[in-house]
């Protein structure tokens, strides 16, 4: 049940070094992103899977937030290409890319997988790190950046419903 996945996301900040991600469960992740909505179904995505430590290395100094990938057997890197969302879809990237990741770290709680979702945009010194790091175009902004591993901790529950958060109209 998709509920249950959502329950048991959370954001893992260490992974069993060295614990192996395969290449199906990636494709997997990333077929969940791509499976998204996303405005006028422009599909304004493109992603980056880093498994090169000498480039994870790289991401965590440029990304002080990022920390966890020392441990992480691979990072996802959700990127935005402007040039696929034209007229009535244009500007709406952030939301297209919120809902691929959203969907890549509960594809990974479903297959026992830890993610930590790292922004990069809205900021440009960021998004100018990453393009330069990964020889990005200027069409291309990278979004987030999601530590995936195998899971060295297990942590409770964060969210939960709060009624006073909900404005009913009848």
């Amino acid at each position: 049940m998709i509920i249950k996945a959502i329950r048991d996301r959370k954001s893992i900040r260490n992974y069993i070094p060295k614990a192996s991600v395969s290449e199906e469960q990636i494709k997997e992740l990333l077929e969940a992103a791509m499976l998204a909505p996303s405005a006028c179904n422009s599909r304004p995505w493109t992603f980056i899977v880093v498994q090169k430590r000498e480039n994870i290395e790289k991401i965590t100094k440029i990304h002080p937030y990022t920390q966890m990938l020392t441990t992480a057997s691979c990072a996802i890197i959700v990127c935005a290409d402007l040039n696929l969302q034209r007229g009535v879809s244009e500007g709406f990237f952030p939301q297209d890319c919120g809902a691929a990741t959203q969907n890549i770290l509960l594809q990974a709680a479903e297959l026992g997988l830890g993610t930590c979702w790292c922004g990069i945009y809205p900021k440009e010194d960021k998004i100018r790190e990453f393009q330069s790091l990964f020889d990005l175009l200027d069409n291309i902004v990278p979004f987030c950046v999601i530590a995936v591993g195998v899971p060295a901790e297990e942590k409770g529950g964060r969210g939960f419903y709060e009624e006073g958060k909900v404005k009913w109209i009848k």
